[in-house]
């Protein structure tokens, strides 16, 4: 049994790098024309995806770590949701940097490896501090989505429609985290998350 869950988390770790990210939603913004960019354009376009990519490779990460320490089945549930609407992130996301030209962060095992082990040690402290976890690591992926809206081209369409709807989703993650009994996490830590998440955001827009 311990081995069969091994190689289950083993797989979606190998899926989530390595394997192209699939869709039951119609990608958004696909009814959208391609818009013309200049060539400085093109490339801040293809980097903010792509640390938008790297946030959610670490989201099936913390996803994956926080529903192996899970003690509630009804919470457990809420995780895998969430990670399956990540995974069409993924995909959305993975498309639209082929279609600019650009390419995943060459550090995505890394991103992903650290957040596993934030996810479960997360978990082990307890289903609501786990939850009070998720809902801030969403709250502030809102506030990072927001400020890529504004940091998009503006004729980028495409892109944009994007964002908006993993926007629109990370929000429903946080109020689900808040329902089911989310506690609130100390100022201390909300600050050190912020700061992980910049260094993480400067790092991948490069590399």
């Amino acid at each position: 049994m311990l081995t069969d869950r091994f190689l289950i988390e083993f797989d979606k770790a190998l899926r989530t790098l390595f394997a192209p990210a699939a869709s039951l939603r119609q990608r958004p913004g696909s009814d959208e024309p391609e818009a013309s960019f200049s060539d400085h354009e093109r490339a801040h376009a293809g980097a903010l995806m792509r640390i938008n990519h790297v946030g959610e490779v670490c989201a099936q990460a913390l996803y994956q770590g926080q529903a192996l320490t899970c003690r509630d089945p009804q919470v457990r549930q809420a995780l895998e949701k969430a990670a399956n609407e990540e995974t069409e992130h993924l995909a959305w996301i993975e498309h639209r940097l082929s279609e600019l030209g650009g390419r995943t962060s060459l550090l995505n095992p890394v991103w992903y490896l650290g957040a596993l082990g934030i996810g479960i040690a997360a978990g082990k402290l307890g289903d609501p501090w786990s939850l009070g976890f998720l809902a801030e690591t969403e709250r502030q992926v809102e506030a990072h989505l927001d400020h890529h809206l504004k940091e998009l081209p503006s004729q980028d369409n495409r892109s944009r429609a994007i964002v908006e709807q993993m926007r629109l989703d990370e929000i429903a993650h946080a109020e689900t985290a808040m329902r089911l009994g989310a506690r609130q996490l100390p100022a201390s830590a909300i600050k050190a998350m912020r700061l992980a998440s910049q260094t993480m955001t400067h790092t991948a827009y490069y590399l």
